[in-house]
């Protein structure tokens, strides 16, 4: 496999998601085991819409992948809007 391909491909994507996957499970190793750090309720829904993101990313680069695209793309949306509405809370 020569270097063009694999950038051309969805193994990039998929190298990518594996890194934010143990970014996350880290993060939650963190959180859990000594009690610092970032609260996983803090970050879950921004990482879930990033992840929706690359897998749209991965549908795009694969032959006949605009079905899965399209679904993860909305999947992204709806991550993003639940994350805004829970960051932007209406004062008392």
């Amino acid at each position: 496999m020569n270097l063009q391909s694999f950038y051309a491909g969805p193994l990039v994507v998929d190298i990518a998601i594996a890194f934010i996957a143990l970014e996350a499970l880290l993060l939650w190793l963190l959180y859990s085991a000594r009690g610092w750090g970032i609260a996983p309720s803090q970050y879950l829904l921004t990482l879930v819409s990033g992840l929706f993101l690359m897998l749209a990313l991965r549908c795009a680069l694969t032959p006949e992948g605009w079905l899965g695209m399209a679904l993860a793309l909305v999947a992204a949306g709806l991550a993003h809007a639940a994350d805004l509405r829970q960051r932007f809370r209406r004062r008392p």
